[in-house]
């Protein structure tokens, strides 16, 4: 049968009273208080940014198929749409950032770059905690002292805390500026293809429908990602592919139709050229891998 039924929690933006400005300030601590289940050990797919920074303690994060161990120092940053899952951080101290999409805009060629998981050494932690703690309290006088509040400055406090807490290498400057033409294409670019790419796979499409050349297209994503356009593109139509065989009960044909594929065989043909092996024996490769995790 096939029902698609999907084992990944849909985790939606349902902010706290008081804290209705897209984004809101935890700490491992209230994660754990709030989630008596542990649920927060099970895959979940939230549709909100999180951004945690590991202050002291130790532990285990999954983030679409990849297994960070945590430390002090460590930086997690869990984007929408990303399948993941605290493996263990009953142990770990240290605040939880929570945001809307929109929040940040400007952050968009960071985002792509950034990975879900990197290390600061013990100066930078320091100063990106002080970048949170400035949030925190910001984010707490606005919920608690209305007067006082002053909604405005908190993008730049979150803004602040991102560019204290990427890895340098991400970090944007002048090229990768709100302003730049290619930073303005590539956003395009992959606002459409996060839109569309369960039916358009080829960059010629979104280039047409965004008004620009190939060329402009690649040499935009290049620079904002290191690949190019294509390779972007083909990239999160794999990722997608392996959340659906990993996550739900969907048989190949279902998958190959859930991402636009006119067949099996096309779907297998490019996941086979992505990954050296067919859906079917991927799917069952990281089943094993998963119950010797469990």
């Amino acid at each position: 049968m096939e029902n698609g039924h999907d084992a990944v929690r849909q985790l939606r933006y349902l902010p706290a009273v008081g804290s209705p400005h897209g984004v809101e300030v935890l700490d491992f601590a209230a994660l754990r208080a709030m989630d008596t289940h542990r649920r927060r050990t099970l895959p979940q797919r939230p549709d909100f940014h999180v951004l945690g920074l590991i202050r002291s303690g130790s532990g285990a994060h999954e983030a679409d198929f990849h297994t960070y161990e945590l430390a002090a120092g460590s930086a997690v940053w869990i984007r929408p749409g990303m399948v993941h899952r605290w493996c263990d951080v009953d142990a770990c101290d240290g605040p939880l950032i929570l945001f809307r999409p929109g929040f940040l805009p400007g952050f968009t060629a960071a985002e792509a770059n950034a990975p879900a998981c990197w290390h600061l050494d013990e100066q930078r932690l320091d100063l990106a905690l002080l970048a949170a703690e400035h949030l925190r309290r910001e984010h707490d006088t606005t919920a608690l002292t209305p007067r006082l509040a002053a909604p405005a400055l908190l993008p730049h406090l979150l803004a602040a805390l991102l560019l204290r807490a990427l890895p340098a290498s991400d970090v944007p400057t002048d090229a990768t500026a709100s302003g730049s033409r290619y930073t303005d294409v590539f956003r395009a670019y992959r606002t459409a293809v996060e839109a569309h790419f369960t039916r358009r796979h080829h960059v010629a499409d979104y280039a047409r429908e965004l008004g620009y050349d190939v060329r402009t297209l690649t040499r935009a994503t290049r620079a904002a990602t290191g690949t190019g356009a294509k390779t972007f593109l083909d990239q999160r139509i794999l990722l997608e592919a392996k959340r659906l065989l990993a996550h739900t009960d969907l048989p190949v044909t279902g998958c190959a139709r859930r991402l636009g594929f006119q067949d099996a065989g096309n779907f297998t043909t490019f996941f086979r050229r992505q990954t050296a092996m067919p859906p079917a024996t991927w799917r069952t490769e990281y089943g094993a891998v998963g119950a010797r995790g469990n």
